[in-house]
């Protein structure tokens, strides 16, 4: 009779637990943006389960990782994902794409363990996760108890839910990278006119709730037509790469580089008063002049031409300060006496 008890309860159990993973699968499956997929993902699997620490760990080379860094803004997602090695992860997993779990020595599996963690674990079950036929991780549950994940425990639902998982994976990056596609310049990788004039309305809206500065920087190549001519479009499009590049690693993680048309770029200066607008875009034509563009083993020299708007200039929308900012330049690029010969 008590054999049969037993029986019952187990039969219980694992129904609950089959009924909390159906819970969490259903709450995942309709997310297709990558932040708050993983999120949910992680909040779920530890309020329902009652499972201290879980997390993911991906492959730096994959392209989930690279869309992590992207995404990594939340502070879930910066204690609750580890990146490694490829190599290294394979040999960690030992090449399974079944369900792992440990109670014993979790030495060997370290590496796939966030810092904060590696001290408190006493099992650990880590499920592989695959995109497009290829590994890219694991999703991985950890607890203090050794009795928590044994090696001997079915482990059919956790292979399960790696499987869902995966799958999810997958539309939420074929989801990610439309919109990225949407949002960004073909040539550059920059953000394009139709997302920069949204944003420009949007930091133009908060500098005046917030009564803080804004300064916009409207720029283009100087003599660009004459790069296209000597040495060909190909050179052009480099040009142009090469400058977003440069824009981009001298500006600040809060600033905004977008390709407005052609030639033209348009940075977003939050929080900028106009004085170290002019300071940072006066660097800024003279990194171009002092670093020519290496083409083929010839230099090309780049010069630049800007115009700066700001709040204070009176604009009464966002719309009003890029045309402000088009304007300086156009006015800066009539009087620019000095060009830089492409002879």
């Amino acid at each position: 009779m008590a054999k049969i008890k037993e029986i019952i309860e187990t039969v219980n159990e694992n129904q609950e637990i089959a009924k909390k993973f159906f819970e969490i699968e259903a709450s995942i499956l309709s997310i297709l943006n990558f932040k708050d997929f993983l999120e949910r993902l992680f909040t779920e699997i530890q309020d329902k389960m009652a499972i201290p620490y879980v997390w993911m760990a991906l492959i730096e080379e994959s392209d989930v990782a690279e869309m992590l860094q992207k995404a990594a803004t939340s502070e879930i997602l910066r204690d609750r994902t580890s990146l490694i090695g490829k190599n290294h992860f394979l040999k960690v997993i030992n090449n399974k794409t079944e369900p792992i779990l440990v109670n014993n020595d979790l030495t060997a599996f370290h590496a796939l363990i966030p810092r904060q963690y590696k001290h408190h674990i006493r099992s650990l079950a880590i499920a592989p996760l695959t995109l497009d036929g290829g590994i890219i991780g694991s999703l991985n549950q950890g607890d203090n108890s050794k009795s928590r994940y044994r090696p001997d425990m079915d482990a059919t639902l956790l292979k399960r839910l790696a499987t869902i998982v995966s799958i999810c994976l997958s539309n939420v990056m074929a989801h990610e990278k439309l919109n990225f596609l949407a949002s960004r310049d073909s040539l550059t990788g920059l953000l394009n006119r139709r997302v920069l004039e949204d944003i420009v309305k949007r930091e133009f809206d908060r500098a005046l709730r917030y009564r803080t500065p804004l300064t916009v920087v409207f720029l283009d190549v100087d003599d660009f037509k004459m790069v296209n001519d000597r040495y060909g479009h190909d050179a052009g499009d480099i040009v142009l790469k090469y400058v977003a590049t440069q824009l981009l690693s001298m500006t600040r993680t809060s600033d905004v580089v977008a390709r407005f048309a052609g030639d033209e770029f348009i940075i977003i200066l939050p929080n900028t008063p106009a004085d170290e607008a002019c300071e940072f875009a006066t660097r800024m034509q003279t990194f171009f002049i002092n670093h020519p563009l290496d083409f083929e083993g010839t230099p090309i020299r780049i010069s630049v031409s800007y115009g700066l708007s700001h709040l204070e200039d009176g604009a009464y929308d966002a719309m009003s300060l890029l045309k402000k900012a088009d304007k300086m330049l156009y006015s800066a690029k009539m009087e620019k006496n000095t060009r830089y010969s492409y002879l």
